[in-house]
């Protein structure tokens, strides 16, 4: 099941803002928040006392909470990975490793008394499967991968494929961030172009880039990584289909209703035996074997993220929905319904055979 989160960072902010922005999330259905202590300069007792009633919001409005830290951060707060005391006492859910205390101090973090999960660095390559195979608890350990202030710095859609693969396949909850593209938004650093996990996804609407994350299929936990977001950007996460990659779709004016039902009526699946071709979603034909769709005029070739709906010439597939991957010659077979937008079509990679799609309603 998939969380939406948010993040905070009350030594840049105020309670007052923190409050109504966790409330406003809360609303959305939102359960995560991540917020950071290694840009926290205060000693325990002033730590504890910032974030004390910070937590005691948070909890009280169903949130799950994560801390970064780091070796400094243990130190300042007189934590060690043998004794988590402090952390029981700011009341945090989970402990993000910014830094690590070699295999037997993460090993011991995992099997601490206090009932809080560790969240290991899933932009790293962890060895974190052989660390449970020595003694770490797997039912306690995390991944979550990093934001990027600095533009240019993101990670790639490879490697955040191949790590985000290695943790889910192996088992691990995995949680990345996407970026708010509000004006005036921060983070724990003094750097404000927005804080993704991927450099693509940095200026994307925030729907887009929870589509994306979703279209993986490798990331359960998706938090925004910079404060604050627009209660329109919130409401746009929580509209997404968490359960299939979406699309957004621009119809074409000739589009018919009958066309339009095939789009929106139907759980399109790609077939198991993938076309190089095209996508194709065939139980719409079920429904149309005896409803005429006549054949419209259309260009001579379609191209990628065309989406075509099958016409009176091959009345036997008569309804069934596709979306080309790439040049086709158009035999008039096929109505042209729409089109996806050019920034949406690196959605199409993700979906695989068998898999559910769907189209997003304007």
């Amino acid at each position: 099941m998939h969380r939406l989160g948010i993040s905070l960072y009350p030594e840049h902010s105020t309670p007052d803002k923190d409050y109504a922005y966790m409330e406003l999330a809360a609303a959305n259905g939102f359960s995560r928040i991540f917020t950071c202590l290694l840009s926290v300069e205060k000693d325990a007792e002033g730590t504890i006392a910032e974030f004390g009633d910070f937590m005691k919001k948070a909890h009280e409005l169903g949130f799950t909470v994560a801390v970064d830290t780091n070796e400094k951060v243990f130190e300042r707060l007189g934590a060690t990975p043998s004794d988590l005391t402090p952390f029981k006492e700011l009341d945090v859910d989970i402990i993000r490793l910014d830094g690590h205390f070699g295999d037997m101090g993460d090993m011991m973090l995992t099997r601490n008394r206090e009932g809080i999960q560790i969240e290991f660095n899933g932009s790293s390559n962890l060895p974190i499967d052989l660390l449970a195979e020595r003694g770490a608890d797997k039912r306690n350990m995390v991944t979550c991968a990093n934001f990027y202030p600095e533009p240019y710095t993101g990670m790639s859609e490879e490697r955040f494929w191949e790590l985000s693969y290695k943790y889910k396949s192996l088992g691990f909850q995995t949680a990345a961030f996407v970026s708010s593209q509000q004006e005036g938004t921060f983070g724990p650093w003094p750097v404000f172009a927005g804080l993704p996990t991927c450099e693509d996804d940095r200026h994307r609407p925030i729907d887009l880039q929870v589509r994306h994350m979703i279209a993986t299929g490798l990331i359960d936990d998706i938090i925004i990584g910079n404060a604050f977001a627009s209660a329109e950007e919130l409401a746009a996460m929580a509209a997404v289909d968490t359960t299939r990659t979406t699309m957004r779709i621009d119809l074409d004016e000739g589009a018919t209703e009958t066309e339009c039902r095939v789009l929106w009526d139907f759980d399109h699946t790609e077939r198991p035996d993938s076309s190089a071709y095209m996508l194709r979603s065939s139980w719409p034909r079920m429904e149309f074997r005896g409803t005429s769709i006549p054949a419209r005029t259309a260009p001579e070739v379609f191209h990628r993220g065309d989406v075509l709906v099958v016409n009176d010439n091959l009345a036997h597939y008569r309804g069934e929905l596709h979306v080309a991957l790439r040049d086709m010659a158009n035999d008039g077979s096929r109505n042209l319904v729409g089109r996806i937008p050019a920034e949406e079509l690196f959605l199409l990679d993700y979906i695989r055979s068998e898999h559910p799609f769907a189209f997003v309603r304007a």
